[in-house]
């Protein structure tokens, strides 16, 4: 439960955002779409805990080029450029709140 508190509080805290379950997984949403979800159970073969989040064109390729043990291609919106982030001890916390925080600018910006 840590990890979807701390992912909660992160998501929460930007304006505007709001959370529901989607597809059974805490989905945040700005001006009703969303720029975060989080797997803390997993998802298919991907039996980590992980989020998947928006972000600019570049950034996912650029991640996983850089840091393939921490990012991933997430199914289904990995070809929109939505990067996959693995939440396995040690989290990056700094890390995945600019992760989100980038997620939700990009996703209220549009």
């Amino acid at each position: 439960m840590r990890i979807r508190d701390e992912v909660r509080a992160i998501c929460l805290a930007l304006p505007g955002a709001t959370e529901r379950l989607s597809h059974d997984a805490p989905t945040f949403f700005v001006r009703k779409r969303v720029f975060v979800q989080l797997l803390d159970q997993g998802h298919h073969a991907n039996t980590f805990p992980h989020l998947w989040c928006a972000a600019e064109p570049g950034v996912q390729e650029e991640m996983i080029a850089a840091f393939p043990e921490r990012f991933f291609r997430p199914p289904y919106v990995g070809h929109r450029g939505w990067l996959g982030v693995r939440l396995e001890e040690p989290i990056d916390w700094d890390g995945v709140r600019q992760l989100c925080a980038d997620a939700w600018q990009m996703i209220n910006s549009r």
